[in-house]
């Protein structure tokens, strides 16, 4: 049986049924432990229970509950502090509290009205999945580092989305909620609007961030432009994750031929939502207005030679240490190319007098080298 195809590929369809199987119990517990949590933190405000019963109250819930389920995780007192301020932050904003628990979504009546001949149990699924509020749909812990961190439930629900989106892990959301993703999205210069169409030009102007955090860079002082390039090329992952989603690396120093002279843009990616090619320039220092004309130049190269027919506008970015805004705006204003300006940070910097001391690759592959030698020797 296991040199037989068609059993190999009804095995691995199983396997795949049975792992989607479980993700779906996962989830499924997982919103229902969100619902009892927030149930018990609507009956902590609602009956005011601290007042009621003094500080000792939680303390005393706490000792309760793990007694009798002591099996069950998330019932220390700290939790149960935890639990009651999930419920009072997301009930701060009573429009959107309405919107995530109190409305059903109008589609639940048409989907069940699709499946009103068929078996109970297949409109009771439709039905729960389309009345859980996204607060629902995301890990507790995740939600802890959220309501902690964020100012606002506007804000708050920004990550629970991003999270549901892109299936991130806790340590991915909490590197974003140290990076303020939410105040940097869409808060590049950019002149979009003016140049692609709508709904391109708005979905472009959010992928675009402002700054983008390149703290996971080692670099030392007075870095330039190709050390910035090599080393974000070789953190590639943990770059085209502070870009966010859809970004697709093609290469660096990808070479285009225009008129007689080769060039050599830093930077290619696809874009899979935008179906666009997105060339990106690095700047060492300050914007300047000439790199317009320079990132322009590429932008049309990319048109004609790599860009099809399906392909929506390819679109630049200039990502640079720092920029005069009105510089920006008045430089975007006389080129015909979409483009987007941003800032990037880096905190951590090495001093220049230690690049010295730190060895090459050259120099560990040799060292390598080395003690593979040496030990071949001594067996």
């Amino acid at each position: 049986m296991k040199e037989d195809n068609d059993y190999k590929q009804w095995l691995t369809d199983l396997k795949s049924r049975i792992r989607q199987s479980q993700i779906k119990a996962a989830v499924k517990v997982n919103t229902e432990l969100l619902r009892l949590y927030w149930d018990l933190g609507q009956d902590i405000v609602a009956r005011q229970m601290e007042t009621t019963w003094g500080s000792g109250f939680f303390e005393q819930l706490s000792k309760d509950l793990r007694s009798e389920f002591p099996d069950m995780q998330g019932f220390s007192e700290r939790n149960l502090l935890y639990i009651k301020r999930f419920y009072q932050f997301y009930t701060q904003d009573d429009t959107i509290l309405q919107q995530l628990v109190e409305a059903i979504p109008q589609q639940l009546a048409a989907e069940l009205q699709v499946a009103e001949n068929k078996r109970d149990i297949i409109r009771q699924q439709v039905a729960d999945e389309l009345a859980t509020p996204p607060i629902f749909q995301i890990p507790w812990f995740h939600h802890v580092q959220i309501f902690t961190k964020c100012k606002s439930v506007k804000e708050a629900l920004f990550y629970v989305q991003k999270t549901i989106e892109n299936g991130w892990s806790r340590a991915v959301l909490m590197n974003f909620l140290e990076a303020d993703l939410f105040s940097a999205q869409g808060k590049a210069l950019t002149n979009f609007s003016r140049l692609l169409p709508e709904p391109q030009s708005d979905l472009a102007n959010q992928i675009l961030k402002d700054p983008y955090n390149f703290d996971f860079l080692a670099l030392t002082e007075n870095y330039k432009e190709k050390e910035l390039e090599d080393a974000l090329t070789t953190n590639i992952t943990k770059f085209l994750l502070e870009l966010g989603q859809g970004f697709a690396y093609i290469g660096r120093q990808i070479p285009v031929k225009i008129g007689e002279t080769e060039r050599f843009i830093d930077l290619l990616f696809y874009h899979l939502e935008l179906r666009c090619f997105v060339v990106i320039e690095l700047k060492a220092g300050k914007f300047e207005a000439e790199y317009i004309g320079k990132l322009g130049l590429y932008i049309s190269a990319i048109n004609h030679q790599k860009k099809k027919e399906t392909d929506g506008p390819t679109i630049g970015m200039i990502i640079c240490k720092t920029k005069d805004h009105i510089e920006v705006q008045y430089s975007l204003e006389v080129v015909n190319q979409p483009i987007g300006v941003s800032e990037y940070q880096l905190s951590k910097l090495l001093p220049d007098n230690l690049k010295s001391s730190m060895p090459s690759i050259e120099e560990i592959e040799e060292e390598l080298k080395k003690m593979y030698r040496d030990k071949k020797l001594i067996s």
